[in-house]
Parts: C-alpha cells; sequence; structure tokens
C-alpha cells in the first residue's frame, strides 16, 4: 500500500502496513518529516518512476526494525545525527553499500568506512551571540566558552542531548578526554541557568537578556528567520562559526543507511544515489536551511549569505565512536545538575 506524504504530525509506527517487495516501489523509515521529503521523493518518482513509501517516527525505528529482522519491509532509513545512524550500525540493522556514484557525491569524513551509512545534509553547531551584549568577533572558539568572562552569561540544551553529545565527542577527538572535562566543567561554570530546551529556545534566551551566548545548530536560526514570530528573536543575535581560522567549525548530518532486509535492494541503492545528486542535493538543502553534504553543490538562499562555512574534516565515524566517553563526561561533571 502506497501512503501520500502529508506535511502533518509523525504518524504512529504501527498505521502503516508495506508490503514487502513491490515492483517499482521503495520503502522507507525516516525521522525526517514530511515536508522534507516530499520535493525529494516527488522528483526521485518523476526521475525513475519509482514511487516510495514511507514510514515517518519520532522514535523507535531501530526497535521496530529489530522486531521485523528479516521480514522487514523497510528499504532505507533516513534519519538525523551521527549517534541515530552509529546505532543502526551497533544494533546490526544496516548494510555495507560498495556504490561508485555514492562515493564520488559524497566526502569520506561523510559517509561510514564500510558504506553503512552516508550524509546528505550537514549542520554546522553554532555559537549565537547577543548582538547588543557581545561585540563582534570577541568569542571565536568553542574553547572559549569555558573562558571566565562568560561566567553567568551562557545558556544551553541538555549535555545529553545528541547534539551536544556529538560536539563534546568532537572536542574528544581534538583534546582527549581530560582536557574535555576541564573545559566541559568550566561550561557549566559559566551557565546562566540549568540546561533546557531546545536550541530555538537559547536563541530566545538571549533575546530576552536571560544570557548572552549559547550554542546552536545552524539550520534552526534559518528556520526562526523565516517564521513571523520567531524572527526578532532570531534577528537579535549574531553568527558565530567556530574554529573557522583552525580546524573548523564542528558539523553533524542528516544521513540514510540500506537496511539489512532491504527487500527492494536496487530500487533503494537508486535512490540514495539521487539524494546524493546535485539535484536532490539543492532541494534537500534549501527546505530546512542546511548544507549540502556533496561538496560539488553550494549553499543557496540564506545559507548562502551567512558564508562560506570552513568545516570540521574529522571523520564523522571518529565522532560516533567517541560518544559513550562523551556521555559518560557528561554525567561526570554533572552538567544538567544545579
Amino acid at each position: 500500500m502506497r501512503m501520500k506524504l502529508a506535511a502533518t504530525a509523525a504518524i504512529a509506527l504501527t498505521a502503516l502496513p508495506l508490503a514487502a517487495s513491490a515492483d517499482g516501489e521503495v520503502n522507507i523509515y525516516s525521522y525526517r518529516q514530511a515536508y522534507l521529503l516530499e520535493p525529494l521523493l516527488n522528483a526521485f518518482e518523476k526521475e525513475t518512476g519509482i514511487k516510495s513509501n514511507v514510514v515517518f517516527a519520532k522514535q523507535g525505528l531501530a526497535e521496530r526494525l529489530e522486531r521485523e529482522g528479516r521480514n522487514s519491509p523497510a528499504d532505507v532509513v533516513m534519519t538525523v545525527d551521527i549517534s541515530r545512524l552509529n546505532e543502526l550500525v551497533e544494533r546490526d540493522l544496516v548494510q555495507d553499500v560498495d556504490n561508485d556514484v555514492l562515493e564520488k557525491n559524497i566526502p569520506e569524513n561523510l559517509r561510514h568506512p564500510d558504506g553503512k551509512w552516508f550524509a546528505l545534509t550537514t549542520r554546522a553547531r553554532l555559537i549565537y551571540t547577543s548582538k547588543e551584549r557581545v561585540k563582534e568577533g570577541e568569542i571565536t572558539t568553542y574553547e572559549q566558552l569555558a573562558d571566565d568572562k562568560w561566567d553567568n552569561r551562557i545558556c544551553t540544551r541538555s549535555g545529553k542531548h545528541p547534539y551536544n553529545i556529538a560536539l563534546i565527542s568532537s572536542m574528544i577527538a581534538h583534546h582527549g578526554e581530560a582536557e574535555t572535562e576541564t573545559w566541559l566543567n568550566g561550561v557549566k561554570d559559566n551557565l546562566a541557568r540549568r540546561p533546557q530546551g531546545g536550541d530555538r529556545d537559547q536563541i530566545k534566551a538571549i533575546a530576552e537578556g536571560v544570557c548572552d551566548v549559547s550554542i546552536g545548530n545552524s539550520y534552526y536560526y534559518g528556520n526562526m528567520l523565516q517564521d513571523e514570530n520567531q524572527r526578532p528573536a532570531a534577528e537579535a543575535v549574531r553568527l558565530v562559526f567556530p574554529n573557522a581560522d583552525g580546524r573548523g567549525t564542528h558539523i553533524n548530518i542528516s544521513g540514510i543507511s540500506l537496511t539489512k532486509s532491504a527487500p527492494n535492494r536496487d530500487n533503494a541503492v537508486k535512490l540514495m544515489e539521487f539524494l546524493s545528486s546535485p539535484e536532490a542535493q539543492g532541494i534537500y538543502a534549501t527546505a530546512n536551511t542546511e548544507y549540502p553534504a556533496n561538496p560539488n553543490v553550494k549553499p543557496t538562499g540564506l545559507v548562502a549569505e551567512w558564508g562560506e562555512i570552513q568545516p570540521d574534516s574529522l571523520s564523522l565515524q571518529t565522532i560516533a565512536e567517541n560518544r559513550n566517553a562523551a556521555v559518560k563526561l557528561v554525567d561526570r561533571v554533572d552538567y544538567d545538575g544545579e
């Protein structure tokens, strides 16, 4: 049964019985929202004639794949954050893809060494600063977030959120656990309030004068600028691309994996190839103010206006491998505590 894409809330996991194998179709399990995928999958069907069946969910896809086992109808999983992609690998739910098109379109540091996942878009983990209370150039690195001058001036979401865990994992890769623990303690000491909310809430907190500095993903800022009600808060902050003059700004990804079962494997690989193509990369990145993963595709719209990004070339697989250490470190410093 084919489900029409709808820009609505996530559909319950049990709501969509998918036929395992069907000519000219591909089955997708997705954490990505409907409005992001609709133009992509419409373009894919127009180009290839292959129809897409989609299950949207906010959580639980890995568990569903485990329950379904080899009988799962899912061909691919589309998700955000390296930790969720790595979870699929660790649970042995996805298979290797050795494909020249994907390896040409997606840089080595943005794909699994054995092709178990491929990035489709990237997002920068930025520093937001108050335009009124922080001078331009006053903070330029993640390391400076621990400086005493920011005492009682920083807001963040939970240290245990995957986006912050990925950033901490990258710090461990660059500095080691001991130095990163000292740094994270310093950031905690500088917090203006207990970690809470999401990335948008940190921007709002700066606009309201609760704090002067925060950390957040680039696309949240872009999305707020396009929302009439949230634009004033976004316009009150300045974007800082940390470590641009050094190792580069930490990035995370949205990505795709081919499931172990993949009853429509050939169609699924065609979808993966299409999503890495310049046409699809342009559509996908623009829809959520993200950066294309394909280096031959330039950012557009608001993202292009922010200027060229100098991304950290650290392998996302290395970040994934440091995740457990980062989680333990957050607990050790009691980052989310009083």
